[in-house]
């Protein structure tokens, strides 16, 4: 049995001493400088197969050896990752079928993650290195977990064994019934049908999304069967004291953005222990704390709130990303704030050539210290000290808002673009509409969990609000049991393109919402594009008077209304053409409420609708008196005690009235520009350590700044 949770909060660095220029040893100076940086844990091996294995069946562990023992002289803790995401020449010189085949054509070696994780050589040589790496490594004192593969998703694989297996399964899906898969994916359409399965077309270029999706979810049932193959054959070696984890990442825009295209978290997250996270953000002037808190509340939410693991996230990173003083600090405390028990950046020392050569670690390339290295002991020593570290891992969340995401969704959205029903990359996609909400729930000081599509409704009921933000594809079970949690309670909030297809893709063919006309107090037959800038208004006597005019931002819905069920029009089109029709609604249905956002609301409008409905349904958050001038995060911690992180994201200082009251067990710190502590700044503040606060009482808050304070 492995173990599901780290004893103390963890805080690392990936260390790659394969990666040194050549001719240097730096392994002994390293660990003294994590030492006294208070790292207590190193990330190894999941990158250097090709150094692990220089050719098949010839094992080098030399490297690995000497990074265990050095850590081990050092006190510090070893994750292992399985070196299976990068593959090495060899392999693609024997067997060039390794390398997936994409809608972009055959791959090329070079670039790592381009391998068809089902092709069976990939898996025969990837099996072998595993077993040899953790049988080497298991017994070792310093290793306290396994990290398996990494970053993993499908790589857009359509190669022959992807699509191969992709038949077997839609044969068994159909028990080999060709006309109950024709009808079920209308593949009549354009001549899409197949009557035979030696026929079976490459899905490829497929115009039908029913089927697209389908290859899509297989796809992702291909990851995270991987994952559970290779967490399977780890554990055949590990010891009852040892975790396994995997670094899930997310939406890539330059950071880490939004819901993973090609992984299912929640189903992949099954084959781990404890679920990891990558999790890269904007910084410097841009930095907000939105990304720290929406990968921590997803990651957290795939094991229905267990606390997580930050396996990469960045100290200097990218350009543009040179934390200002203060900033490291208060964004590794944020990932605390989330439910994580570990920050561990990527990477410790910066590369000095090839592809990543200036994605920087906490040290440049000359590999002194330097004022990133100096903030992040400043953390690490203060999280070593068990008064302080010891109150704050294992932070258990209570949060009664969730959002309902959905994989098939995303994909299905990206082939019937919102703004123009096709796939053609214009206007906003998924999750531009789900960060519009998660966005305005944190902003307003809300904390949310994320549900699955398929969640039980043991897990729904929960919660006091339920957001579906264009949750496109859905279940018949899952409309069910959203119906219940409304009728029994709960305040459902949804957006425009919800609920207009099962899960597979087949547009219902009732009234709009399906199965939920009554729920809503609506329905609608017609939408279309705001091109000539349709205006939103808000109606005088409905609960957001006063809310200003604004722009719908993308498709609109032209809902209408059931008048004698005495729905609620909270605002109108103000378009000549479209004025006799709502575009925010709130319905009463059984004990509970639900509303209906028709459009897409520009960010401050969507936050007022937000912040109403969250009052409507009889949430009083903490920290929502306080939205737009300082972050409140919460939970309790393995004591049962209220934590309550404070963080000031903006370069100016804050003042405002404490929403708890407590002692101050992190108080905010002046950090120089060489990165250590400014004493004397420091010690002037009135928010120190120890310091007893009481509900109302003025706190201030330097500028990119924390306080936690724990009841």
């Amino acid at each position: 049995m492995s173990k599901t949770s780290v004893d103390r909060i963890l805080f690392g660095a990936a260390y790659y001493d394969e990666y040194m220029p050549a001719g240097k040893d730096r392994i002994e100076t390293d660990m003294r400088m994590m030492d006294a940086a208070g790292i207590n844990v190193i990330r190894i091996a999941e990158s250097t197969w090709s150094t692990c294995e220089p050719q098949p069946g010839v094992f080098d562990f030399s490297h690995v050896d000497r990074a265990l023992e050095a850590a081990h002289r050092h006190g510090i803790s070893v994750i292992v990752g399985t070196p299976t995401y990068a593959v090495p020449a060899w392999l693609v010189k024997m067997h060039p079928d390794v390398l997936a085949d994409t809608p972009a054509g055959p791959g090329k070696y070079g670039p790592r993650q381009i391998m068809d994780i089902v092709n069976p050589s990939y898996r025969y040589y990837g099996e072998r290195v595993i077993r040899r790496l953790i049988e080497h490594v298991a017994d070792h004192p310093a290793v306290i977990g396994y990290q398996v593969d990494n970053e993993t998703k499908y790589y857009d694989s359509v190669s022959p064994d992807m699509q191969a297996l992709f038949i077997k399964y839609l044969r068994g899906k159909f028990h080999d019934d060709l006309d109950a898969l024709n009808a079920h994916f209308g593949l009549d359409y354009w001549s899409n049908r197949v009557d035979a399965w030696e026929d079976f077309p490459d899905v490829t270029n497929t115009i039908n999304q029913s089927l697209r999706g389908e290859f899509d979810r297989f796809r992702r049932e291909q990851v995270a069967e991987f994952l559970a193959w290779q967490a399977d054959i780890v554990r055949e070696y590990a010891r009852e004291d040892q975790f396994v984890t995997q670094n899930f990442d997310f939406e890539w825009r330059g950071y880490s953005y939004g819901i993973q295209p090609a992984v299912d978290h929640f189903k992949a997250s099954k084959a781990v222990d404890i679920t990891g996270a990558d999790i890269y953000h904007p910084t410097e002037d841009e930095l907000t704390g939105t990304e720290i808190a929406f990968g921590g509340d997803v990651t957290r939410s795939t094991k229905n709130g267990a606390n997580y693991l930050v396996l990469e996230t960045e100290a200097q990173g990218q350009h543009g990303w040179v934390p200002f003083p203060g900033q490291l600090r208060l964004q590794a405390y944020s990932h605390l704030a989330s439910g994580a028990d570990m920050v561990e950046y990527w990477h410790w020392h910066s590369i000095h050539n090839s592809f990543e050569t200036y994605w920087k670690g906490l040290l440049s390339h000359d590999m002194e210290p330097n004022p990133t290295y100096e903030e992040a002991g400043v953390f690490g020593r203060e999280v070593a000290d068990i008064a302080i570290g010891g109150r704050l891992v294992h932070l258990a969340k209570r949060n009664k808002v969730a959002i309902m995401v959905s994989n098939e969704a995303l994909s299905a959205l990206e082939w019937f673009r919102v703004e123009t029903g096709f796939p053609d990359g214009v206007g906003v996609n998924y999750n531009d509409i789900v960060r519009r909400v998660y966005d305005a729930f944190f902003q307003l000081n809300v904390e949310c969990d994320f549900l699955p599509v398929d969640a039980p409704a043991e897990r729904l009921a929960q919660y006091a609000m339920i957001v579906t933000p264009a949750l496109y594809c859905t279940p018949e079970e899952t409309i069910v049991r959203l119906r219940d949690f409304v009728a029994n309670g709960g305040h459902l909030f949804s957006t425009m393109r919800s609920f207009v297809t099962d899960d597979e893709v087949t547009v219902w063919d009732d009234r709009a919402p399906h199965n939920l006309t009554d729920v809503f107090g609506l329905t609608y037959n017609q939408f279309t594009r705001p091109k000539n800038r349709v205006a939103v208004q808000f109606a005088d006597d409905a609960a957001l008077a006063g809310t200003a005019e604004t722009q719908a931002e993308a498709l609109i819905e032209l809902l209408k209304v059931d008048a004698a069920a005495n729905t609620e029009v909270l605002a109108r089109y103000g378009h000549y053409a479209w004025e006799s029709y709502a575009a925010v609604t709130r319905h009463q249905f059984g004990q509970g409420s639900a509303e209906w956002i028709g459009t897409l609301l520009d960010a401050d409008t969507m936050r007022a609708v937000v912040r109403e409905a969250v009052e409507h349904a009889g949430l009083k958050p903490v920290g929502l008196p306080l939205a737009g001038t300082v972050t409140v995060r919460q939970g309790v911690n393995k004591a049962s005690e209220t934590v309550t992180y404070l963080l000031n994201y903006s370069a100016d200082e804050v003042t405002f009235p404490s929403p708890v009251a407590g002692s101050v067990v992190v108080a905010p710190e002046i950090i120089g520009a060489d990165g250590t502590i400014d004493e004397a700044a420091s010690v002037s503040l009135a928010v120190r350590p120890g310091k007893n606060v009481q509900v109302g009482e003025e706190l201030t808050i330097p500028r990119w700044n924390l306080a936690v304070i724990i009841d």
